[in-house]
């Protein structure tokens, strides 16, 4: 995963304030991430906070989200991989 990080352009997007700095402190181990985005640069859309990507200022093509909500990607289905916690 730090090979990975490393040779691209990489973001932290965490939503829950409750768990976001130690997920995102034991993710960025490396210290490879350029940046955290938490719930404020999420868009309130319908009761939900979207990850917009668009907003990103990133190629979307290169830019992923890995979430469990799908509420969470409802913009960009088709950069996301779904996981069940």
């Amino acid at each position: 995963m730090e090979i990975v990080l490393r040779c691209s352009s990489s973001l932290l997007f965490l939503c829950f304030i409750f768990y976001a700095d130690p997920v995102a402190d034991l993710l960025d181990q490396w210290g490879v991430f350029q940046a955290r985005l938490f719930r404020e640069s999420c868009v309130f859309h319908r009761g939900n906070y979207v990850k917009d990507l668009s907003r990103l200022g990133r190629e979307l093509r290169n830019v992923i989200i890995v979430d469990n909500s799908p509420a969470s990607y409802i913009f960009h289905p088709e950069n996301a991989v779904s996981f069940d916690c």
